[in-house]
């Protein structure tokens, strides 16, 4: 079973680790401090029973609008609903905020976040040329919450 709580302060580290795994390229660990004391920042963790980190979620709210800065699931923990419950944790907190939209970008090539992302009723609505470390684009996608836009 998995536990998602609001990050602390003890779990940079760990969550430093987790990305490691998680990416390629991955943030550092100074990234994550700058997160962590970023008054717009909020941040959740999947955790298992023994309270070890499985993923983690974050995101900025700035005024009605929240933009999904990262999800990360560790390598051997993929593919059990984690990244989905929590950006379910995310959009459950734009709703409580009252946000009118949740923006994102995702790898070009990340399928299987792009599909997630799709089920949960997010658009593709642009792109970010050369966004990522290696030049790949970044798909911009958008979920209008009180879904009288477009």
């Amino acid at each position: 079973m998995v536990h998602i709580r609001p990050w602390a302060g003890e779990d940079v580290a760990a969550l430093h680790a987790l990305e490691e795994a998680a990416f390629e390229a991955p943030w550092s660990l100074n990234m994550f401090q700058e997160e962590w004391e970023n008054e717009r920042a909020h941040y959740w963790v999947a955790e298992d029973e023994a309270h070890r980190p499985l993923g983690y979620a974050g995101c900025w709210l700035i005024l009605d609008e929240v933009h999904v800065t990262n999800v990360a699931v560790h390598p051997r923990a993929r593919r059990r609903g984690i990244g989905k419950a929590l950006m379910e944790q995310i959009m459950s907190f734009a709703r409580e905020r009252a946000a009118r939209v949740v923006f994102l970008e995702v790898r070009q090539s990340n399928m299987p976040a792009r599909n997630l992302y799709r089920q949960m009723k997010f658009r593709d609505v642009g792109k970010r040329p050369h966004y990522y470390e290696n030049g790949e684009d970044a798909v911009l996608m958008t979920l209008w919450l009180n879904d009288t836009a477009l």
